[in-house]
């Protein structure tokens, strides 16, 4: 997975040294060299010193081919203004911003952007969303703890339950789009080709909720 790191403060840093030790491509972008100085000599990825939001550096920095963007700049609003380049000018899959304001933090889900606080479990959650791969967050809900997930239905899913999919207090499904035509299943509903199923997940159950849809 190839992503860009925007900000190199601790969470920032943090997150990208860990994700490059998982063996993911991180390019970093900071605004001076100094800054960056924090990834240490052992630091495997790219880094680039320039200004957060100019596109020109986020193109440098390879986000028309990224799959995720982490903008955790010391400024919500720098944040807020690359999600947005991010998913609406790139669309970049997966985007998401550090927040020092919760109260934003609606405003911020409702333009499609993963948030995150807190910087040591900021950079826990940010691993975790990064995790889904295969899955597409369409919302999250409340404080980012529990994401709506779309996911459309494969070869290993058909033929089998609704309740199949259903584990309490960790994922349920709260939708099913069939034929143009989206509608509240039942635990006995079984799932057909080409449908699309929508799920609601607890961030910290996405190995479980992977290795029940056969994505381990």
């Amino acid at each position: 997975m190839k992503v860009i790191v925007v900000g190199c403060g601790k969470m920032g840093s943090g997150l990208a040294l860990e994700l490059s030790k998982k063996g993911h491509s991180v390019t970093v972008v900071g605004s001076s060299t100094e800054e960056l100085s924090i990834l240490g000599k052992g630091f495997r990825g790219e880094t680039i010193v320039g200004v957060a939001f100019d596109k020109q550096i986020l193109e440098q920095a390879g986000i028309e081919r990224a799959d995720a963007v982490v903008a955790c700049t010391k400024s919500d609003e720098t944040n807020a203004l690359i999600g947005r380049i991010s998913r609406n000018t790139y669309r970049v899959p997966r985007v998401i911003s550090r927040l020092y304001d919760p109260r934003k933090a609606e405003i911020y889900r409702t333009l499609g952007i993963q948030t995150i606080s807190a910087t040591e479990w900021g950079v826990k959650h940010a691993i975790e969303l990064l995790s889904y791969d295969q899955l597409d967050i369409v919302a999250g809900l409340g404080n980012g703890g529990v994401d709506i997930v779309r996911v459309e239905a494969t070869e290993l899913l058909i033929g089998k339950k609704i309740v199949d999919f259903t584990a309490a207090g960790e994922f349920s499904v709260c939708g099913l789009s069939r034929q143009n035509q989206t509608f509240l299943p039942t635990l006995g509903t079984v799932l057909q080709k080409g449908d699309v199923i929508y799920f609601n997940v607890l961030v910290s159950s996405v190995k479980q909720f992977k290795h029940v849809l056969g994505l381990l």
